[in-house]
């Protein structure tokens, strides 16, 4: 039996950054979505674990024994192994959470063939921060490192979204260490819209810092009709929202006519 999973993309509707905690991570509050497209994972039952990376960014993953979906792997208990195929379509260190998205499709797989044991939180978060937030792949608000998090409003489902990317890779880690170290705020409360729109993106200006053609992606997909612009993650990786998705469509055909060099995605959220 032959069985596909997506491994969704994650993007940060807002991104508070609220302290910087003395175990060396960062105290969270984000508005966590997910977009309709991704990478996928093709899986089958195999007498041991194997993993092929195909794809656009497979070169990207050049050690399949220290890729995350093999480090997944060795976290699920099981009756057998799996061969799986991961077509890898998401640029990697691009504020999309790709490694913990094909993570949380891992997990997803083995919940479908053989369950999951009772501690697979536990076991996602010993895997990175978001990857519990991945397994699950819906609207949700995180705090602290961002493994804690409740079902967030389910109000943005279906808006067309649009992902920008420059082809520049953007580690995590400077991004964070460049942060100013300000409190802003707490995320407002409401309708995912309404804390989405009166939110923001803490490490905007840090990943700019590190990344210049951020603000060229930003400032491209500003001159749309899209409702909110924003940059995911720790970037560099933005996103426009659109009212409906002729919009998106045609924005994203001028967009690949003007910056044939950049990377995109169009989808809907979850």
């Amino acid at each position: 039996m032959t069985m596909r999973e997506t491994a969704y993309a994650k993007i940060n509707l807002a991104l508070h950054v609220r302290k910087r905690r003395e175990d060396g991570y960062h105290e969270l509050e984000t508005l966590f979505a997910f977009v309709d497209g991704g990478d996928t994972l093709t899986a089958r039952s195999a007498a041991k674990d194997r993993l092929t990376v195909t794809g656009e960014f497979a070169g990207a993953l050049d050690d399949p024994f220290g890729n995350l979906v093999m480090r997944t792997l060795g976290k699920l208990p099981r009756p057998d192994g799996l061969d799986l195929t991961l077509e890898k379509a998401l640029p990697v260190a691009a504020g999309l959470g790709g490694g913990s998205a094909d993570a949380g499709a891992v997990f997803r797989l083995v919940e479908a063939m053989h369950g999951l044991p009772d501690d697979w939180h536990d076991r996602a978060t010993s895997l990175g921060a978001d990857v519990p937030v991945c397994v699950k792949s819906e609207t949700a608000i995180g705090r602290g490192t961002g493994a804690d998090f409740v079902p967030g409003p389910g109000d943005l489902a279906g808006t067309p979204v649009l992902l920008v990317n420059p082809r520049v890779p953007l580690a995590t880690g400077p991004v964070f260490q460049a942060w100013d170290g300000k409190d802003r705020g707490a995320l407002s409360e409401g309708t995912a819209r309404e804390i989405a729109l009166a939110g923001r993106n803490d490490l905007e200006a840090p990943a700019i810092a590190n990344c210049p053609a951020i603000a060229e992606v930003l400032d491209a997909l500003r001159e749309s009709s899209a409702w909110l612009v924003r940059m995911s993650g720790s970037g560099a990786t933005c996103f426009a929202l659109f009212g409906d998705e002729s919009a998106r469509d045609s924005y994203a055909s001028l967009t690949r006519v003007r910056h044939p060099q950049w990377w995109q995605l169009k989808g809907n959220l979850r």
